[in-house]
């Protein structure tokens, strides 16, 4: 958020994330988000929990590596939601903080968002590089000053199996 005011872009937080489960996980992220829009005065839009559309677009991909087609699929799904509700409501610019995780694939993610603006003439996407200037520090650094709830995993119910069935090999090793 820093970043995006820094670059003086007036922006509010769309909230479409049909991926994360179980529904509790959801909801505390939501609530974590709202909390922090609120806080700062930040417009907050939240869109629905489409999981049955999401569940529908994963068939087949259960199994899929974290980074891999299931990931792309996702990120596509969601950047596309965020530019028909950015053209629908008069925005110009979208974006996406996923970028700042080590975990994701920043070229996996700016290539879905740029997909996702290039039908809409006047949506363009931001491919800002999250990580630069000590940008993870930061995030670090904010989320335990907001003290925001820090998630175990990325957030579908396939990352959920795959981070539980990595701590228990760890565990027994």
């Amino acid at each position: 958020m820093e970043a995006l005011h820094a670059s003086g872009i007036d922006y509010a937080i769309f909230f479409y994330n049909p991926n994360i489960h179980p529904k509790k996980e959801y909801l505390l992220r939501k609530e974590e988000n709202i909390r922090f829009a609120e806080q700062h005065g930040i417009e907050f839009i939240d869109a629905d929990y489409d999981t049955d559309n999401w569940f529908a677009r994963a068939k087949g991909m259960e199994f899929e590596p974290e980074r891999g087609i299931r990931c792309t699929m996702c990120f596509d799904m969601r950047f596309e939601r965020t530019a028909l509700y950015a053209k629908e409501n008069g925005y110009t610019l979208i974006s996406s903080s996923l970028g700042i995780s080590r975990w994701k694939d920043m070229n996996q993610i700016n290539d879905c968002g740029h997909r996702a603006a290039a039908p809409y003439e006047g949506i363009e996407y931001w491919d800002y590089n999250w990580r630069k200037k000590g940008g993870s520090k930061r995030m670090i650094e904010i989320s335990k000053r907001e003290r925001f709830y820090q998630q175990e995993y990325c957030g579908c119910v396939y990352s959920l199996r795959d981070s539980t069935s990595t701590a228990r090999r760890r565990a027994a090793t």
